[in-house]
């Protein structure tokens, strides 16, 4: 299944939701397009993009967050305060689930693993909370040739 099958299964809920490895095709200039992010409001999906190119750090990726999730109450203190935002998303309700795409990841990973870690426990948590809503969640980790250990692939 390529990338965009596999996009338009989970949208359409024919595929469990979860935190899986998203192996676009390389596009030069591919990072950044946001066209998924249309095609998810079309079938009632809220898209948040994570441009990881923006964060290399614990702080610099709970900044992200708070900004790409407009957490009313600001950055995070930690994981589990982003968590627990993450698991609310109250301000933002959306008829058919929440669907985040993390490009450049590697940025982080290659940086802080440590961080990047406590953001892959943190996603799975938020999932799990999600999972069985009328609004599951989905987070896309953005791959052209990287894999990240312990993540399955969707496509």
């Amino acid at each position: 299944m390529d990338a965009n099958q596999a996009l338009t299964e989970l949208l359409a809920g024919r595929m469990e939701p979860g935190v899986y490895q998203w192996r676009t095709p390389p596009v030069p200039s591919a990072i950044g397009d946001t066209s998924w992010v249309e095609r998810a409001a079309e079938a009632g999906w809220r898209g948040f993009h994570l441009d990881g190119r923006r964060a290399r750090d614990s702080a610099s990726f709970l900044w992200l967050c708070a900004e790409v999730f407009e957490l009313p109450e600001g950055p995070a203190a930690d994981w589990d305060a982003l968590g627990d935002s993450l698991a609310d998303l109250s301000w933002t309700p959306v008829k058919h689930g929440y669907m985040v795409l993390y490009e450049s990841w590697a940025e982080l990973a290659d940086a802080d693993q440590p961080a990047f870690r406590a953001v892959l426990d943190m996603f799975a948590r938020v999932v799990k909370a999600w999972r069985d809503t009328p609004t599951p969640m989905t987070v896309l980790m953005s791959s052209v040739g990287v894999e990240v250990a312990g993540v399955p692939r969707l496509a």
